[in-house]
């Protein structure tokens, strides 16, 4: 457990498939969340989000390569070494980062509830 602001939450470790990106979260894990937007739909991963100073890089800024597209605003985050999509800054709120809740191992991201997002209606394009 971990205290922000004086709300006690639960610190999260997670890493990419070969450990070169290491990063913590600090929060309240309840929900999950699928975009269909072009790019989160064919990651098919399952997202949370935390506002951006609960997160945490540990390890492994070098080891990241950033993937943007259409707005280039949303910066994509992916392990150049083993390609794991680990988290993003979003486009519509950049006060957030979106965590791959596939990466941290004490979690089955598959029992979360899970909510959607209409990535897809912001703008068209690839």
């Amino acid at each position: 457990m971990s205290s922000v602001n004086g709300w006690l939450m639960t610190r999260y470790t997670g890493s990419c498939h070969c450990s070169a990106v290491e990063f913590e979260v600090d929060t309240d894990l309840t929900t999950g969340l699928l975009c269909d937007c072009s790019l989160c739909k064919r990651k098919n991963i399952i997202m949370h989000r935390v506002p951006k100073e609960r997160f945490r890089l540990t390890k492994g800024k070098d080891a990241l390569t950033l993937y943007q597209w259409n707005t280039r605003i949303a910066e994509h985050y992916f392990c150049k070494y083993c390609g794991i999509y680990t988290h993003h800054k979003l486009r519509t709120r950049p006060d957030s980062i979106a965590v791959n809740v596939g990466c941290i191992d004490t979690v089955n991201a598959r029992e979360l509830p899970i909510t959607f997002a209409e990535g897809s209606k912001l703008s068209g394009g690839r």
